[in-house]
This record gives structure tokens, sequence and C-alpha cells, in this order.
């Protein structure tokens, strides 16, 4: 038998015509919808479907129902999944998210570090410096010098953005320097030095700077 093409729930049709009208602007951000009785009306469909609706977009993060004042918007659209999203970035736009989750970590590491951060810091730039082996392992253990830093800040949503642009990142850097080796290995080692050094002496301020200046240069290496 060959598989027809099924109706779109009727649900589903009346959430899609939410969202609409939300992309539009007819309801900003943090407005509360209309009653569900004027929007069945609006939609041509019963106050359960609409209902059903409003749980379809809530579960897409778009919607908020509060028990006892209303439906609010809480997004314009909905969210793209993430690996979607890294997936068609740029390396450039991976790079930018890296200048804006490290610095900040680098800034916290450097007033939050503990003795153990420390250590773990000191050991993966340590990892860094070995040379003559494959361009992927010295990646690796870069990746692992820049997630200890991160880790340190103790912050779990620092942590696990950094750890969600790894795979990309990965790829990336690894094709771009079996092409381009970086002009000279003592200076990119003495960048990272430069920001473990500034960490153990707990100087916020120039932690945060080093790790900017770090991955800036990085940048323009993709550009």
């Amino acid at each position: 038998m060959i598989p027809q093409v099924r109706r779109q729930p009727l649900a589903a049709q009346a959430a899609e015509l939410l969202l609409a009208r939300i992309r539009a602007g007819e309801w900003p951000l943090g407005h509360r919808l209309p009653g569900e009785t004027l929007l069945a009306a609006q939609l041509g469909v019963g106050r359960s479907t609409v209902r059903e609706a409003i749980r379809e977009l809530a579960g897409k993060g778009v919607l908020d129902s509060r028990q006892g004042a209303g439906v609010f918007v809480t997004a314009l659209d909905v969210t793209e999944d993430w690996d979607v999203v890294l997936r068609g970035a740029t390396i450039v736009a991976v790079i930018e998210a890296r200048i804006a989750i490290e610095a900040e970590a680098a800034a916290l590491a450097a007033e939050r570090r503990t003795p153990a951060d420390l250590r773990a810091i000191r050991r993966t730039l340590a990892e860094r410096r070995v040379e003559g082996r494959p361009v992927a392992d010295h990646v690796d253990a870069d990746m692992a010098f820049h997630r200890a830093v991160v880790v340190a800040a103790h912050n779990d949503v620092l942590t696990q953005l950094f750890d969600s642009l790894l795979p990309r990142l990965r790829l990336a850097m690894i094709d771009m320097l079996e092409l381009r080796p970086v002009r000279s290995e003592q200076d990119d080692q003495h960048a990272h030095e430069q920001l473990a050094q500034a960490i153990a002496d707990r100087t916020p301020t120039a932690a945060a700077e080093f790790s900017r200046a770090h991955l800036s240069a990085l940048k323009e290496a993709f550009t």
C-alpha cells in the first residue's frame, strides 16, 4: 500500500497560527495572550484545541501558562536544536562564542580556582608542550588546557557551553593546523603560560585579557 499524506492535527495547525502571529510581532515578549475563548473564536477552533496548541508552544519554550495570570510570550520563535545550529555555524562564529565564554571563565577562574584546579591547569599546560606528535593529539591537548581553565571557573553553564562547542571546534582546528601550522609554537605556548600564571596569581582582569588576546589571534587566523 502506498503511504498517504496525513493531515496535520488541528492543534498543531493552531499552534502554527499562534506562532506566526508571535513572529509577526502581534504579541511582544512578555505580553499576555488573549483568553482561550477569544483565541478559539479567532482561530475557528474549540477551546480544547487552543489549550493543546498552547501546551505545544509552552513545551517549545515560546509560551508560559501561569495559573491565575494567563498565558505569556517567553520567546519570539522556536529555538533550533543546538547541534543543528553548531553544524551550520562558521568557525569564526564559534571562536567568537569561545571568546565570550572563555574570557569570562578565565576571570572567574582567577577568583575561584582551587589548588586542584591549578594542578589540572598546569598539568594540561605541560602536556601542550610535547612536540613532534600528530596534529590531532596537539589539538586535544590544547582543548584539555582550555577546558581546565573553564572548569576552574566553577560555573556549570559555562562548562556545558564550552563542551558543546568542542566537536565543531576540534575538527576545524585540526584542518587548519594541518594546512597552516602556527607561526611560532614557542609564542603560542607562552600565551597559554601567561593565562595560567594570571589565574595562579588571582588577577581576573589580566586572565580575561590574556584569554581574549589569544582567542582573537586565533580568530584572525581563520579569516
